[in-house]
């Protein structure tokens, strides 16, 4: 009889474990994670693997990592070994990649959901201090000359150092002032306004404001709109072009309105001349470009394009590390597979 109570009670003590386990995690029994994944597969992968997965080669994950280490490696404690820094660079750019469920990747990796939230928060949160400042600092005139020697040699635009465009980011219904988000589509959104040189890599971006404003007015409300009053958005050089001269200069839509250092198309509606049909025609090529580069912008960091489900700053700080991220691989000549668009 005695035996008989000491093994029911063995085989109830398993229950009793996880009872207590879930009391302890309310909402889900705790589980037993693998890191086979990471630890066995992910190993073997091959560049174009490492590519496919991560979006960029093996190569660069280890050079972001490097660029990344003072703000986001983590130490063994007496109580827990921490997640080492390429598994957590790994996890945030899964993420930014695929914008999958922070559950999921959890599953992939063999983490909590709390570990995923905090390497894709930790991540954005170095990027933002150590690589996007990067696409705003063009303090070195030589770069301008560049940029405006690109476009004058493929568009016949002298001067011309980027072109303007705008996306809506889709994101979860913010707790307060969500109609400030919504668009005429009934979703919510914020809006990555970038500047693009000729070769499509971002060199002055702003994610501050909701989806629901036009494109001139978050161009009025951005830091791009103030530095040309304060002087500080081109360094001095005038070209004369015809009986016309000019400064350095961006092209945009014809939404956006006419300065000196922002020249859109013509309008179709009035009679144009040779000249200004042939601007036009130039300008539309530059379109194509930008569209082109947010494009693969879109394709290579997906996240950009699913419903966001982190609050809205979180939302903004990872648009703004997608294009750090972008000008990286483009830089590095990462391969970019047009399946992904």
């Amino acid at each position: 009889m005695d035996g008989t109570v000491q093994t029911a009670r063995t085989a109830v003590q398993p229950c009793e474990s996880l009872l207590l386990q879930s009391l302890c995690h309310p909402g889900h029994l705790a589980f037993d994670r693998t890191n086979q994944w990471w630890d066995v597969v992910v190993p073997t992968f091959t560049t174009i693997q490492w590519v496919q997965n991560f979006r960029m080669s093996e190569e660069t994950l280890l050079y972001l990592c490097d660029r990344l280490r003072p703000a986001m490696e983590r130490n063994d404690t007496s109580f827990q070994l921490c997640v080492p820094l390429k598994k957590r660079v790994a996890i945030a750019l899964w993420k930014l990649a695929t914008g999958c469920e922070f559950r999921s990747i959890g599953h992939q990796f063999g983490v909590s959901v709390t570990t995923v939230y905090r390497c894709v928060q930790d991540f954005c949160t170095a990027a933002q201090d150590l690589l996007v400042p990067e696409l705003t600092n063009l303090t070195n005139e030589g770069r301008y000359r560049e940029m405006a020697s690109y476009f004058e040699n493929r568009w016949s635009l002298p001067n011309c150092v980027g072109a303007i465009y705008g996306l809506h980011i889709p994101i979860r219904a913010p707790q307060q002032c969500s109609t400030d988000f919504l668009n005429s589509k009934g979703w919510h959104y914020i809006f990555l306004q970038g500047v693009v040189d000729g070769r499509g890599q971002f060199w002055n971006v702003f994610a501050e404001l909701p989806g629901s404003l036009h494109d001139d007015q978050v161009l009025r409300l951005s830091n791009l709109w103030e530095l040309p009053s304060q002087g500080n958005l081109f360094p001095d050089h005038t070209r004369v072009i015809g009986d016309v001269t000019v400064g350095y200069y961006i092209v945009g839509d014809p939404v956006y309105p006419l300065k000196d250092w922002l020249l859109k198309p013509y309008s179709v509606n009035e009679q144009l001349t040779s000249k200004k049909q042939m601007f036009n025609e130039k300008a539309h090529q530059v379109r194509i470009m930008v569209d082109h580069a947010f494009g693969r912008l879109k394709g290579r960091w997906q996240c950009l394009s699913k419903k966001n489900e982190c609050d809205i700053s979180h939302a903004k700080s990872m648009a703004l590390t997608c294009c750090a991220l972008h000008n990286l691989c483009e830089s590095r000549g990462e391969t970019f597979d047009p399946s992904w668009e």
